[in-house]
Order: structure tokens, then sequence, then C-alpha cells
């Protein structure tokens, strides 16, 4: 009989990539509290984020396999995650608009509360057009950068900001397939 195996997460576009895999799983929600005020490395940062995500969940399913992951933007050695208001929206993409920044996304599997963990991360660079406040102010009164990762997202309306991408795309979107299922092989979950 094979094992449980859960995404630590309720956002849709994890859930699509991971299905994408044809992977029978079951979507959970971590109730872990993200701090993105601590002072580590981007990478670091998104490891501890990802193992914290996924301890909260492998807690209440001591027997399943727990995937999860954080994702964020880093510019300037700064940590951008979700803006929350069109304010703090059209400040990040002023300051992305024309640059380069990376997508950082750290990823944890773990096998019950004592068992087997694997994190690693990815990075994805990715370079904006020139926008103008005409833009930027029509792509946030969508509402779409809100609640994304340095205020915008790639496979929504966000993908008509970006100039192009070196890298992973579906890191870029939560959830960097390829490597989630390369790890999950260590698991015996493929």
């Amino acid at each position: 009989m094979s094992r449980k195996v859960i995404l630590a997460s309720t956002s849709p576009r994890r859930r699509v990539l991971l299905e994408k895999t044809g992977l029978m799983f079951e979507a959970i929600s971590s109730d872990y509290e993200e701090d993105m005020t601590l002072t580590l490395p981007p990478k670091e940062l998104a490891i501890h984020l990802s193992f914290g995500k996924a301890k909260a969940v492998v807690e209440k399913y001591p027997d399943a396999i727990i995937i999860a992951a954080d994702t964020f933007v880093v510019f300037q050695d700064s940590v951008l995650g979700k803006p929350h208001t069109p304010h703090n929206a059209r400040i990040m993409l002023r300051m992305l608009s024309g640059n380069a920044r990376s997508v950082i996304t750290g990823f944890t599997i773990l096998e019950g509360p004592e068992g087997r963990r694997y994190s690693d991360t990815t990075q994805t660079n990715v370079y904006f057009k020139k926008l103008t406040d005409t833009e930027i102010d029509a792509y946030v009164a969508s509402g779409e950068p809100l609640d994304k990762a340095g205020a915008y997202a790639i496979q929504g309306l966000g993908g008509e900001l970006v100039e192009k991408i070196e890298g992973d795309y579906s890191s870029m979107v939560g959830l960097p397939i390829s490597a989630v299922v390369e790890a999950l092989k260590k698991f015996g979950v493929f």
C-alpha cells in the first residue's frame, strides 16, 4: 500500500503543477506563519519557510509524505514578499521595472515527523520590461499583484510585464516540478 502524499498548500497554482505529474495527493493548508523578516540568506530562508510549512502539516498527518514550498522574489539582495496593498504593489513594480531579479523557490519533503527530510531550492532569473506608470496602475487595478510575491504573477496578467526568464518556469509559479519529482523518487513515490 502506498503512503498518502500531502501538498502542504492551498495554492491553486501549486496544486495544478503537481496534478500534471499524475501523482495522487491531497492539498491541505499549513497553518505555519511565515516570517519574512528573518535575517537568513534568501536560499536558506526559502528552505526554512518550506520546512516550517511541511512540519506544521506532518504533525497532523504523521504517516504521510508532505511536500511544501515557499516562493519569493529577490531584488538587489532584498526579499520581496507579497505587497498586500496597492500602494506597496506600485512601489515594488516601479522598483522592478526594467530590471532583473531572481525568483527563489524552496521546497521540503518530509516523511513523518521523525523520518527522512529533503530540502532544496531553485532560482529563476526574471527580466522585466520598462513599465510606464499607466501600465503599473492598470496592473495594480486588476488586483492580481496584491497577494503575489514580488507583486506579479508570471502565469497571469503579470506575464505581460516580463521580457524574458532564465530558469525553471514551474519554479516561478511556485513548485519546481522536475526537482520535486526527482526528490520524490528518493521517497519511493515515483
